[in-house]
């Protein structure tokens, strides 16, 4: 019963907590990122209970959002969890996760591994790809006012974490910095199978985009 409880808690904080977020990293994400981290759980064995919560907090306070502070997240999540009927262990588990979820330029080296993490952090991939994940890249490079495109401005897939955090590059340079690389960093087969699909479909898009940008009517 505890369970059911602190999920249903930490459900209402998180939408609290997000009523005034950016449109790709709202309680709507969240949701998402929960809704895909249930499915994936269906063909895995591990503590769900784990997943579900650490799926529902683990873009509390996204350091894009707070200049850069990567602690904010895990201190906001612990407050919380704090106050909830949750056992030690399982409190320092779900804020491991939300430690270590972040993609970050592809650089994000860690001594903290659990199936729950890869779980959580399929779910929350799943979500930068496909139709979805497209809008929400230009939903947030606008946010930004970057450029949607320009092609004297090349893309830098191997670019630093500082340089991803910091960059202000064409919203389409996204795709390739970042979008275009996640199918093949996905950790369970049911994401895999999801991440193949989204991904062929922002090909597809990009090649529509470039017919268009170059006036291929």
């Amino acid at each position: 019963m505890s369970e059911v409880l602190v999920i249903s808690n930490t459900k209402n904080f998180v939408q609290d907590s997000l009523k005034e977020a950016e449109g790709g990293h709202d309680w709507f994400h969240i949701l998402r990122v929960y809704t895909n981290a249930k499915h994936i759980l269906k063909s895995e064995t591990t503590n769900s209970f784990i997943v579900e919560v650490a799926s529902l907090l683990h873009d509390i306070a996204d350091s894009k959002f707070h200049g850069g502070n990567e602690e904010i997240g895990p201190q906001k999540a612990r407050a919380f969890l704090e106050t909830q009927p949750i056992e030690q262990k399982d409190l320092e588990h779900v804020i491991k996760i939300i430690e270590n979820v972040s993609y970050k330029g592809g650089h994000s080296h860690s001594d903290f591994h659990s199936k729950e993490l890869e779980i959580v952090q399929d779910a929350d991939r799943l979500d930068a790809l496909g139709a979805i994940g497209i809008a929400r890249t230009f939903n947030f490079g606008g946010f930004k006012n970057n450029p949607i495109y320009d092609p004297s401005v090349p893309a830098h897939p191997q670019q630093s974490k500082e340089d991803y955090k910091k960059s202000n590059s064409p919203t389409i340079n996204h795709f390739y910095e970042k979008l275009l690389l996640l199918k093949d960093k996905m950790n369970t087969n049911s994401a895999k199978s999801i991440a193949e699909k989204r991904h062929n479909y922002m090909v597809s898009y990009l090649d529509q985009f470039y017919k268009e940008w170059h006036g291929e009517l």
